[in-house]
């Protein structure tokens, strides 16, 4: 495994940022013990970056809220994989209650997420983690869970978000959906406090649906304009 120098001044340098974030889900808390970040450039070429390791609440991470997990700077001009390595102090808090969260994949050869990005010499390449903690938690229905990450990276220079509220606070699902490419659909939950994020969309125009529980009825938000960069605040939606 190679770790490149930060002295070599001979070379091109190209700027690494990774960031983490979550999608709210139905836990209390959803705790992860990061231990490394490593990218995979052109040639199989390894690079293990700065890390903050430590244990980290996901939950904390939810409508827009990240934090730096990794950065350094590169010797190779391309990136194909960032793998994430855990270490064994992953749990769940549901109902209060804490339960370990078993990572057999995680331990054995870590988290890969496929990038495949060509960097630009003295522009941070920066990239967010989006992992989703309510898709990424499976309850094993004999009292135990077992984390099977699923995990969206999002390139924040190259895509937008829509951001909002929703009134009265409650329970609710969000989704966002491409107007002239349905493919291109993303979702989110709204937060305790009834604010959400969707992050990751690449520039165009959205339709943006609202299911809230019963009895209150969906609401959608057309004609929505997503700019590379550029957070959209579309208000507080009435229910």
């Amino acid at each position: 495994m190679n770790s490149c120098s930060n002295n070599d001044t001979t070379t091109s340098a190209y700027p690494v940022a990774i960031k983490m974030t979550d999608a709210p889900g139905p836990y209390n808390k959803v705790f992860i013990d990061l231990q490394g970040v490593e990218i995979t450039g052109s040639g199989g070429q390894t690079v293990t970056l700065n890390v903050k390791k430590g244990i980290y609440n996901l939950l904390d991470l939810s409508n827009g809220v990240s934090t730096l997990i990794a950065t350094d700077t590169l010797q190779i001009s391309t990136v194909e994989q960032i793998r994430l390595i855990l270490g064994t102090n992953n749990s769940v808090v549901v109902n209060n209650v804490s339960y370990p969260l078993s990572t057999p994949s995680a331990e054995q050869s870590g988290l890969k997420l496929q990038v495949h990005q060509t960097l630009q010499q003295g522009i941070l390449y920066s990239v967010l983690l989006d992992f989703d903690a309510n898709k990424s938690i499976v309850d094993l229905g004999n009292g135990g869970y077992k984390l099977k990450p699923v995990i969206r990276t999002i390139e924040t220079a190259i895509s937008g978000s829509i951001t909002g509220k929703i009134s009265p606070v409650g329970l609710a699902a969000v989704s966002a959906v491409n107007s002239t490419n349905p493919l291109l659909s993303f979702s989110t939950s709204v937060n305790a406090n009834g604010n959400f994020t969707v992050m990751g969309l690449s520039p165009g125009t959205y339709n943006l649906t609202i299911t809230p529980a019963s009895p209150l009825l969906p609401v959608t938000k057309t004609s929505i304009i997503v700019t590379a960069g550029i957070t959209t605040d579309i208000g507080t939606i009435a229910l």
